[in-house]
């Protein structure tokens, strides 16, 4: 059984996050857990019924026997909440809606959600663009400078969501060298034996300026569906959120963005 984590503020880009979840998961046998946080504990009653109430929604909604659901109640802040719901549950995958603020800051809850991102480091986060229709997934971009050696339990993350769909896997290097030194090659040739038995492709841009356009424009012209990422220090996946570039990734893609934390084995 696969454990979804489903945050929300009750809002229709959580719901259309949550539907997203779940056609993607139609086949699978899936818990879905609806966590809403609220600092206002005399709001906690009010929440707690709305929450039941999303959970009847998705019932009715989704009318699939492989589907079961949960709510979740914080009073704690939405980091903390996501951070305990995912150990205590056990969660595959956080799912979360964007949205662009109407205040004077408009990347603000686009930061606050990296931030929850960078701060767990245990599960998975699908980020869904806001009012985004559910697509299946038959093409996924994968971007690697080939720098890191990959575990196979943060590949198999990747295996796992592409076998949904039989998706095709793009594997896309920004070239910022002339030719790739010997630990890019290592890591490259152990990438392309993991992922032998499913359909890859290798693509080489170069680098330009403005990375997020330029991933956006190979989103585009692919035809990706979603894109898949590995987070870890020192990382490809670093160093483009030191330049802001994830942050303009999650606002300005028209596609789902897949985190995979880091798990090397220890």
């Amino acid at each position: 059984m696969k454990r979804i984590l489903l945050p929300t503020d009750f809002s229709d880009n959580s719901w259309s996050a949550a539907v997203y979840a779940l056609k993607l998961y139609i086949d699978e046998v899936c818990m879905f857990y609806f966590l809403h946080a609220t600092h206002k504990k005399s709001l906690k009653s009010e929440a707690f019924k709305s929450l039941l109430q999303l959970k009847e929604q998705a019932e009715e909604s989704n009318a699939n026997a492989n589907h079961s659901f949960d709510v979740i109640l914080s009073t704690q802040n939405l980091k903390t909440a996501i951070k305990k719901a995912v150990k205590k549950h056990k969660i595959d995958v956080t799912v979360m809606g964007t949205k662009v603020s109407t205040m004077a800051n408009k990347f603000f809850f686009v930061s606050n959600t990296l931030k929850i991102v960078k701060r767990i480091k245990t599960s998975p986060f699908l980020i869904i663009p806001e009012e985004y229709d559910f697509v299946i997934p038959k093409q996924v971009a994968f971007p690697t400078d080939y720098n890191r050696f990959y575990s196979y339990l943060e590949l198999d993350v990747l295996k796992d969501f592409v076998s949904l769909y039989n998706s095709k896997i793009r594997i896309v290097h920004i070239n910022v060298e002339e030719k790739l030194n010997d630990i890019q090659e290592y890591n490259i040739e152990s990438l392309k034996n993991y992922l032998e038995d499913y359909e890859y492709s290798l693509h080489w841009m170069p680098k330009y300026t403005n990375k997020a356009k330029e991933i956006n424009a190979f989103i585009e012209d692919l035809n990706i569906d979603i894109l898949i990422m590995i987070k870890n220090k020192h990382s490809f996946f670093e160093k483009i959120i030191k330049e802001d570039l994830v942050k303009k990734l999650v606002l300005n893609s028209k596609v789902p963005f897949l985190i995979i934390p880091n798990c090397n084995i220890k």
